[in-house]
């Protein structure tokens, strides 16, 4: 059966995140405070470093997504400075409470959905207020559709993958309202935005840990 497996799943983001630290480092920076790269890479590194410790024990699939991503959550919370912490932590959290099965793609869909949700709720910010929530919906919109069709779990992640980066471009020309970037007023827009760029990585590595 194909699924995402969520300790690959986090282990890949974190590599994406690796080599892209200094490029969000440097999008923060612009406008923000300049340590989103180094942030993020410190909580995953920490959120690898975790789940190392608390390998499978031969458990079933559902409990070891469940678990893996509540645990990643707890995680990014602690280590993650900023609002990014708490918000990539709920992310994992509501997505741990809604997994059920962890066998396929539509559980998955549902359960993205449901941290994509608890991001919104917990950062107060919409589609267009220049966020990771810019990324993140346009991908469960994807996954959506796609599993409502019946498509592959490839097709519904290539789908997501591709709508995750399409949102995170659209930030550029964005005004924020949301954040530290909200402060700057106009003078944040031309800027792509560190969330929706880390948000997109965050997508892609769910591809990436298809099995």
């Amino acid at each position: 059966m194909t699924a995402v497996d969520v300790p690959a799943w986090v282990r890949a983001f974190a590599a994406l995140v690796d080599a892209q630290a200094e490029e969000l480092t440097d999008l923060d920076a612009a406008i923000g405070d300049a340590d989103h790269g180094t942030n993020m890479q410190r909580g995953l590194t920490a959120a690898v470093a975790a789940l190392d410790d608390s390998a499978s024990s031969g458990s079933d699939d559902s409990a070891s997504a469940a678990d893996a991503a509540k645990q990643t959550a707890m995680t990014l919370i602690r280590t993650i400075g900023g609002a990014s912490g708490p918000l990539y932590g709920t992310f994992f959290l509501r997505f741990a409470g809604a997994i059920e099965t962890g066998s396929d793609i539509a559980d998955f869909a549902r359960a993205f959905r449901a941290g994509l949700d608890g991001v919104i709720a917990r950062g107060k910010a919409d589609p267009g207020d220049k966020t990771m929530v810019d990324a993140l919906t346009p991908a469960a919109d994807a996954l959506d559709k796609h599993v409502a069709a019946g498509d592959s779990a490839v097709a519904a992640l290539d789908a997501a993958v591709h709508a995750a980066a399409a949102g995170r471009d659209a930030t550029i020309p964005l005004i924020a309202r949301k954040g530290r970037a909200s402060y700057l007023g106009e003078r944040s827009a031309g800027h792509q935005d560190p969330g929706a760029t880390s948000a997109a990585l965050l997508v892609r590595a769910a591809r990436e840990a298809l099995r």
